[in-house]
């Protein structure tokens, strides 16, 4: 009987906290887009265009 009063308690706060993430997550548009993650690693990458920097010249003293 004395472990109710210590486990209704934890569970209550426990239950506010995961209600208090969960409205936290919505309020900060968590849940806006569900498709277009799951889908992120099956897409393939764009080309980028290779860096042309020749970096500083390197010309033999006269």
């Amino acid at each position: 009987m004395n472990a109710l009063l210590v486990l209704i308690p934890v569970t209550l706060l426990l239950m506010l906290a995961a209600v208090a993430i969960f409205f936290w997550a919505v309020n900060h548009q968590q849940f806006d887009d569900l498709d277009t993650p799951a889908v992120l690693p099956l897409l393939e990458d764009e080309p980028t265009a290779p860096i042309s920097n020749p970096g500083p010249s390197r010309t033999p003293p006269p």
